[in-house]
């Protein structure tokens, strides 16, 4: 029974391509006071990954939530992804998770085999990043949904956040670009099985592993690209810096020769056309190929870590990221420079 069920086919938005933009976020959040707590390090007012709190002069806690509908059809597949996204965001801070609480939301007929296969995924990829699954809270609901609530810990000293780029550094990008059109084509049954396993071993990757790369270099700011797309995501480390980006569109790795064409036949999701909206207006694309930039703009579901690293040393972070296997790709993607009028994204 469970193998005829196909998850995405029960959600109408695959992944974090459900995320309310970014635009509408800020002007849902805008007037809601953040209260003041001098061990409030990172709250929700600087678009920033996870919220930080200090503890101790050594000891902060990470907190974070996620979860989404379905982005895979496989069950445990669907859980593990939904459960890196989540964890993503701890490594994001330069912390470590330990502990997670699940949060499903599923319909009441669902086989009992599917709902065991999505937990499962969710415990064995936090098994994998050296946390805890320790409960949760479930739902009716005729959407299946589910994520983690994450703690993890950090030391405030050397914890990242995604307004720390400085002029002169350069941006190190670790997976490759195209999960959310690959997902769509997927969806639209386009997509060979070939595609669709690349796709969501990707995005099952944990990026635990370039986080413990990073942790042996100098990061100015860090952050994972997830909803809002590389856009949108460059777009806030560039407003919380107060710097320009030069972004070489050319550099990143695709996921496969497809997707230019497939965004070319319009197979993009809705929240590519959400973060468009929001981003658009601070981005220079010049002549760079159009569908490429609606690559860009993109969801990418449990995408990877977006490092600002100082130049001289992103060749030798990229080439001990590229030496360990478990990091599914490096590439330097851009170059940091100082703010220029409202245009904050060049593309190249």
């Amino acid at each position: 029974m469970a193998d005829k069920i196909k998850l995405t086919k029960l959600a109408e938005c695959a992944g974090c391509g459900a995320k309310v933009g970014a635009g509408t976020l800020a002007s849902l959040l805008k007037g809601i006071d953040v209260h003041e707590d001098p061990n409030l390090l990172v709250g929700f007012d600087t678009a920033d990954d996870a919220a930080v709190y200090k503890v101790t002069d050594d000891l902060a806690i990470v907190e974070t939530l996620d979860f989404f509908p379905p982005i895979a059809d496989d069950p445990y597949k669907y859980g593990a992804i939904a459960a890196a996204n989540a964890l993503s965001d701890v490594y994001a801070m330069g912390g470590e998770p330990k502990v997670a609480l699940n949060i499903m939301a599923v319909p009441e007929d669902m086989p009992r085999e599917v709902v065991h296969g999505i937990l499962r995924g969710g415990y064995e990829k936090v098994y994998e990043a050296g946390a805890s699954i320790v409960g949760g809270h479930s739902i009716f609901d005729e959407e299946p949904k589910y994520g983690l609530s994450v703690t993890g810990f950090v030391d405030p000293a050397r914890m990242w956040t995604n307004d720390g780029a400085q002029a002169g550094d350069v941006l190190v990008y670790t997976k490759p670009l195209g999960i959310g059109v690959a997902v769509t084509a997927a969806k639209a049954e386009l997509a060979s099985d070939e595609v669709v396993s690349a796709a969501e071993d990707a995005m099952m990757a944990l990026n635990r592993w370039p986080a413990d790369v990073a942790q042996g270099f100098t990061v100015h700011g860090a952050t994972d690209v997830t909803g809002f797309g590389v856009m949108g995501h460059v777009l806030e480390m560039a407003n919380g810096a107060d710097v320009s980006i030069d972004v070489d569109t050319g550099a990143f790795e695709l996921l496969s020769d497809d997707v230019l064409a497939w965004a070319r036949m319009g197979l993009l999701p809705a929240g590519m056309y959400r973060n468009r909206r929001y981003a658009e207006a601070y981005v220079d694309a010049a002549d760079v190929d159009r569908a490429l930039v609606d690559v860009l703009f993109c969801p990418e579901t449990s995408g990877g870590l977006l490092f600002s690293v100082p130049a001289d040393e992103a060749d030798a972070f990229v080439a001990a990221l590229k030496a360990d296997d478990r990091v599914c790709c490096a590439e330097v993607v851009g170059t940091v420079a100082p703010a220029d009028g409202d245009v904050r994204i060049r593309l190249h």
